[in-house]
């Protein structure tokens, strides 16, 4: 890994099921993330409540109905709240006004694009970091 790839940043990645929980963490990494990939919520809250991550990654249905939606409202709490992206197979009104209620970042629909997720992951870390180093100034 070049030095450059190795800062792209830190993601916590919340998905119930082990086969894409697997590709997406593996292309994340492959592309210079750091990737923390947990199975379900109550991991992904402990591991927010130890860690600062750059983004948040979930499926809107994380175990069960919209508790992916619950994470991000979590992560939105946090001090240093992180980049937001969530995806679902069934994106209706009302998940999409709670999500933007919420401030999610990034919404995106099943089947999911990596492409796409990769380029908001992007465009959102290298936002959040241009705004950290500024404001710590």
């Amino acid at each position: 890994m070049t030095p450059e790839v190795a800062t792209r940043g830190s993601i916590l990645l919340a998905e119930d099921e082990p086969a894409i929980r697997y590709t997406f963490k593996t292309i994340l990494e492959e592309t210079g993330y750091r990737v923390r990939a947990v199975p379900d919520f109550a991991a992904a809250h402990k591991a927010m409540g130890r860690d600062d991550y750059d983004a948040v990654v979930t499926d809107v249905n994380l175990q069960k109905e919209g508790l992916g939606l619950e994470l991000a409202r979590e992560a939105k709490k946090l001090r240093s709240a992180p980049a937001v992206v969530v995806y679902t197979d069934q994106p209706t009104v009302d998940r999409l006004r709670t999500a933007l209620a919420l401030k999610v970042d990034y919404f995106a629909f099943k089947p999911v694009d990596i492409e796409e997720i990769k380029s908001a992951l992007f465009r959102l870390i290298s936002r959040r970091t241009l705004y950290h180093s500024f404001s710590s100034t």
